[in-house]
């Protein structure tokens, strides 16, 4: 089972920036996928990007599309979302989660089988 630590977020103007980074063990970071998720009260998590650690092909609902970048560092084993443009609606809890690269990009929770801590994002002015 995979271990997930996440940290970043926190609070944010609209228009703003934050970066949440998620490390990972003992996995290395070619033999998963990598999805982050946001989840408001009363709701369930959902995805809003994903990336393959073997070629770090990347996946972004349009929600996030051309504001949100994932990336990896495979030297620290992290994971990073990096998070521009913020506005209201991206306020959250978000979850970095892992599943085996095979199951490739689609963003259904219930392939993931190991969780970071999860993290809030706050875009108020």
């Amino acid at each position: 089972q995979a271990h997930l630590e996440q940290s970043g977020g926190g609070l944010a103007q609209p228009g703003g920036s934050l970066t949440l980074s998620c490390v990972i063990t003992p996995y290395r970071l070619h033999e998963l996928s990598i999805g982050w998720f946001r989840q408001i009260p009363g709701k369930e998590r959902v995805g809003i990007s994903c990336i393959t650690g073997n070629d770090n092909k990347s996946y972004y609902t349009d929600s996030v599309k051309g504001r949100f970048t994932v990336s990896t560092d495979k030297t620290k084993n992290t994971v990073h979302l990096q998070m521009n443009s913020l506005q209201p609606e991206d306020t959250g809890v978000y979850y970095c989660a892992t599943k085996s690269v095979i199951f490739g990009l689609r963003l259904l929770a219930a392939e993931f089988g190991a969780w970071g801590q999860g993290t809030q994002v706050t875009v108020s002015s």
